[in-house]
């Protein structure tokens, strides 16, 4: 349960500070950087929300601000040589017990790739690469999928010094993939997708 009685605390001025198992680490740590960098991204979401009309897609998009609270919390507390076996076995089939400390789960990966496939199912099929833009809820939906690919950057580069749940780069490669096809699929209901056509500034110089 989280209770907040005072937003400020000073205990920041130094420059550091607190991850979820109460280590003090400083706000450059690369740790700090992947979930502040998924907090970004929830902020961009909730702007596409904001525009969209359609209730079901705002649902989507709602769903998704909360997987990425839960992965923020994931990357907030480090992994204990304890648990990491257990967070391994939860990325797979194996019904082993979940960890205390709240982990990203492989079915939000699944949820994930099913909306992609139902959402695809309604679009054209690209022969072109498309320009981030359209209407404003598929702007949004692009500039969320370029922090997505950022997000799973920084993660990837805190793999690289610390163990981590690997469902959390997964879920993040996965939802660039659901933001793009979100986009199209908004900005093609009203012909505002935008097609790069290569070479074409050149052909008029």
């Amino acid at each position: 349960m989280v209770y907040l009685s005072k937003i400020y605390t000073r205990t920041g001025d130094d420059g550091t500070t607190g991850l979820g198992d109460g280590t003090r680490v400083p706000k450059t740590h690369p740790r700090i950087k992947s979930y502040g960098c998924a907090d970004e991204l929830g902020a961009v979401i909730g702007l596409a929300a904001s525009f969209n009309q359609d209730e079901e897609m705002v649902e989507l998009l709602r769903r998704i601000q909360n997987d990425l609270f839960d992965l923020g919390a994931d990357l907030c507390v480090p992994l204990s040589k304890e648990t990491t076996k257990e967070v391994e076995s939860s990325a797979g089939e194996s019904k082993a017990p979940a960890p205390k400390a709240l982990r990203v789960a492989a079915a939000q990966v699944l949820r994930l790739e099913g909306e992609i496939d139902v959402m695809n199912e309604s679009l054209k099929p690209l022969k072109s690469f498309v320009l981030s833009g359209g209407n404003a809820v598929g702007a949004h939906l692009h500039h969320a999928r370029c922090v997505a690919r950022r997000c799973e950057r920084d993660v990837l580069a805190l793999a690289d010094i610390e163990t981590i749940n690997p469902v959390v780069a997964r879920y993040l490669n996965r939802l660039s993939d659901w933001l793009f096809v979100a986009a199209r699929f908004a900005n093609q209901r009203d012909g505002s997708e935008v097609l790069w056509k290569p070479g074409e500034q050149q052909n008029e110089a």
